[in-house]
């Protein structure tokens, strides 16, 4: 039988095996259970992959997503692996002259959606396949799907602790790219994983620099960060359909490529628009949450929030759709005080329990805790993961540090305001009275006349809403969800009001003009530096992929890698043995393409 690292050398094209990664194989390929948690991009597909080629028989994938199953297995063809997948997407005599290969032996790897997976017909063709001891193990990639307070949740999921009390002699290996302690628990206990070995990669992405910004303008905010990744791929989210199609309309009106995505698009149209967006280059997904688990595309240079996502789970999970490739990448997100309102009665005014609802309200202030820290975004992000980081230098706040300063005064004047006003008004209202501005509406209930009129003069706008943004993230102010988002006092603004305790808050600088005009950030491996000549050289072997590509109907990253284009071009093989010291060309690649690619490089 072949060793892992003959598998991953001949095979994948890749010398040596990363972090975890060996002590997985090695675990899964021996019969044992495991539960994965490593970061997007940090090779959680090879951790099943390679098991399932060195045990007898045939791999099962639980996958949750159509256009995740055809990637992984279009990638795993053009490296000769017998791979093939079961979904909705195919016709019955497809399906099934897929179920009679596998039942021959014919596959190595076999992608099902859960709910297939669950069918009677296709758990008698793993009797029958288990019998003969053909299953070598059941991989469920995506595991964060079984919780049922995830952002994923995926009710299919919760059944899938039946393979194990159906074939228990089966290796399994649940893999998620993130999950809070809570999270990893329920995997274990929804699963029947409770006595499987757990490793647990770090949750940094080094590659990907986080920055946050006061909304202001959030359009020309968006526009200047986009100048800094022209006709690079990326995603924009956004939290309403409506605003998906009003930001890709826009977005197309600036000259910048763009599709919109979302649930309530036709179901043709979202397939078309996402394959567009894995095999073109440079274009932009302005998208809804329903847009990006399992989108494999290793090349996305940047994610963007229009709107505060949910959780720092999914923040997490979304901004690890950037830099899959290792190659630097941006998390930008514009985020104000109305969001704060807009989520809380969201929580408020669903039909969860209170124990879900106080659990989601825990997850919100965790969110806002990280968007209103003055320390390393990095450090704050892997802390609630449970683990502890040195700030990075890579960081928004790191680059530009706010100034933090005693903000109890400022804070005594923000509560004075919502109290002297009966906790009925919102922000905008309160910023009104603080600056004193006689609005019709400060008239028509006489708050002129208050003590706090006019007493925040000091600070703009922008300031105040920072002030009120820091008191509910330090939970001493909440937004009420039934007087629509009224700004009112916790317990804990009694001790600031009487002056028994301080506040320290936070004043965002202005980035100074020029100030990182270009992104510089941190590549996952050492970077490639090529001249003007492997440049060019790089730009032919990117349009020969781009060929290559379209005549086989599959995206670009499919065929090869950027970051193995660029060592092609650096270091030049004139011969075809040269090619497998190339990373990420294993031996059926060289096989297929080497002919052309030496012709290419000699040429």
């Amino acid at each position: 039988m072949a060793s892992a690292i003959e598998v991953l050398r001949t095979v994948f094209g890749y010398n040596a095996f990363r972090g975890d990664q060996a002590a997985i194989v090695d675990h899964v390929a021996d019969g044992g259970d495991a539960l994965v948690l490593m970061p997007t991009g940090g090779g959680k597909s090879l951790c099943y992959q390679i098991p399932a080629l060195l045990r007898p028989g045939i791999g099962i994938v639980v996958s949750p997503l159509i256009a995740l199953m055809q990637d992984q297995v279009d990638a795993l063809l053009q490296a000769g692996v017998r791979a093939a997948y079961l979904n909705s997407s195919l016709a019955f005599d497809e399906a099934v002259d897929i179920e009679r290969r596998a039942a021959r032996g014919e596959l190595d790897l076999l992608y099902v959606a859960p709910e297939r997976l669950l069918t009677e017909r296709f758990l008698n063709l793993l009797d029958r396949l288990d019998e003969r001891g053909q299953l070598a193990l059941f991989a469920i990639d995506e595991a964060h799907c079984v919780s049922q307070w995830g952002h994923d949740f995926r009710p299919e999921y919760i059944q899938l602790c039946a393979l194990h009390e159906r074939y228990p002699r089966v290796p399994r290996i649940a893999l998620t790219a993130t999950a809070d302690a809570a999270t990893r628990e329920e995997i274990q206990t929804r699963l029947g994983l409770t006595e499987a070995r757990l490793f647990v990669s770090s949750f940094d992405r080094p590659n990907i620099r986080y920055e946050i910004v006061d909304r202001d303008n959030p359009r020309k905010q968006l526009l200047a960060f986009l100048a800094r990744h022209r006709g690079e791929a990326g995603i924009v989210y956004c939290l309403s359909r409506k605003k998906v199609e009003e930001t890709a309309a826009w977005l197309e009106t600036q000259g910048i490529p763009a599709l919109p995505y979302h649930a309530g698009l036709d179901a043709e149209v979202r397939r078309m628009h996402q394959q567009r967006f894995l095999r073109e280059e440079g274009l932009v997904m302005a998208a809804t949450v329903a847009f990006g688990m399992g989108i494999d595309k290793p090349d996305v240079r940047f994610v963007a929030h229009l709107d505060l996502p949910k959780s720092l789970e999914a923040y997490y999970q979304e901004t690890g759709r950037a830099g899959r490739d290792g190659e630097p990448a941006e998390a930008w997100m514009t985020y104000g005080l109305n969001d704060v309102v807009v989520h809380r009665n969201r929580i408020d005014e669903s039909n969860a329990s209170e124990l879900q609802k106080r659990v989601e309200r825990q997850k919100l202030d965790a969110l806002l805790g990280y968007c209103e820290a003055p320390r390393c975004r990095r450090t704050v992000l892997l802390s609630y993961f449970g683990e502890t980081s040195e700030p990075c230098g890579n960081c928004d706040v790191c680059l530009n540090p706010p100034e933090v300063f005693d903000g109890t005064i400022a804070a005594q004047k923000a509560l004075s305001a919502i109290l002297r006003t009966g906790q009925r008004f919102g922000a905008g209202h309160l910023i009104d009275l603080l600056r004193g501005r006689s609005t019709d509406k400060i008239r028509q209930f006489g708050h002129e006349s208050l003590p706090t009129f006019g007493v925040g003069g000091e600070m703009d706008d922008q300031g105040w809403r920072a002030v009120f943004r820091q008191l509910i993230a330090h939970g001493i102010i909440e937004p009420d969800s039934s007087q629509y988002g009224a700004l009112t006092l916790n317990a804990a603004a009694r001790p600031v009001l009487k002056g028994e305790t301080t506040v320290s808050l936070r004043r965002q600088q202005r980035p100074s003009a020029g100030k990182k005009s270009r992104f510089a950030g941190y590549a996952s491996a050492p970077a490639i530096e090529l001249d003007v000549a492997d440049q060019q050289l790089f730009e032919k072997l990117r349009a020969w992929r781009q060929d290559v590509a379209k005549t086989q109907a599959v995206p670009a990253y499919v065929i090869l890698h950027d970051r193995t284009l660029r060592e092609l071009a650096q270091r030049r093989p004139r011969h075809r043995e040269g090619l497998a010291d190339i990373t990420g060309l294993g031996e059926a690649k060289i096989e297929r393409y080497g002919e052309a690619l030496v012709e290419l490089l000699n040429a």
